[in-house]
């Protein structure tokens, strides 16, 4: 997912969920890990879209949950997507859900960013075959 050499770099990572609880074990898995210089939170995906439009910079990888109100984790995708085109395409989204609906995976798996489809909580482990 990552090549070695954006590992050996300074690898920045964006976990977006309306959870405060789901942020914060988020963060701390990602820091246990190692994988990642740089982690910032957001609350919502309205609140990524804004930054991503202010900074234009974007992460290597972005943590993000399914079900969110207002701008679930779908709408984020549509609109990075449709947004930024092939600079956003080509990054690695992770969309963590606790939902089973595989129409969910299934629609995951439209959106080429869409590396992972993985069930919350976040793990080592799993950061481990991402990064």
């Amino acid at each position: 997912m990552i090549s070695a050499k954006e590992q050996t770099s300074e690898l920045v990572a964006w976990t977006i969920d309306d959870s405060e609880f789901d942020r914060k074990l988020n963060r701390r898995v990602l820091t246990r890990s190692g994988a990642f210089a740089h982690i910032v939170d957001f609350p919502s995906a309205q609140d990524a879209l804004d930054e991503l439009r202010e900074i234009r910079v974007f992460p290597h990888v972005i943590f993000l949950d399914v079900m969110m109100p207002i701008k679930n984790g779908f709408d984020f995708l549509a609109e990075a997507t449709e947004e930024f085109g092939e600079d956003f395409s080509s990054r690695v989204v992770i969309m963590l859900t606790s939902s089973l609906n595989p129409e969910d995976r299934a629609r995951a798996e439209s959106y080429a960013a869409v590396q992972e489809f993985l069930s919350k909580p976040l793990t080592i482990d799993d950061v481990h075959t991402i990064a």
